[in-house]
């Protein structure tokens, strides 16, 4: 299974932008596909997950403003990104696994794989 992620990029506050993840070697509805970023100096984080069944999971921090969806067809999940903010800064990383559960999906622990990381830029 490999990852490719891409979209990310230079955008004003308020602006927006999507970002894809393109799954390759498996089809995506049988996987949990979930993004997370990692801000400089700063942990890697949860951003939002949908699993197999459709399901969506937000942080609370973009919850509103962020949502996430799947293009079986494509085999490519998206993160659309709206109303952004400087502190939506980050890395961003999206990550698979077959095993996703409800107590653990917030956690980097439950994805087994993951891309490379698109870099988003919020700033005037």
């Amino acid at each position: 299974v490999q990852l490719q992620a891409s979209g990310g990029g230079l955008v004003q506050p308020g602006g927006s932008l999507r970002l894809s993840c393109l799954l390759s070697g498996r089809t995506v509805s049988s996987y949990g596909m979930g993004w997370f970023r990692q801000a400089p100096g700063k942990e890697r984080e949860f951003v939002t997950t949908i699993r197999k069944n459709g399901l969506t999971y937000y942080a609370d921090s973009v919850r509103g403003r962020f949502t996430i969806s799947r293009d079986n067809a494509k085999n490519t999940v998206y993160l659309q990104m709206n109303s952004l903010k400087p502190e939506d800064t980050a890395v961003y990383y999206c990550a698979a696994s077959d095993r996703l559960i409800l107590s653990s999906l917030r956690s980097e622990d439950a994805y087994y794989y993951w891309g490379q990381g698109t870099l988003v830029t919020v700033s005037s």
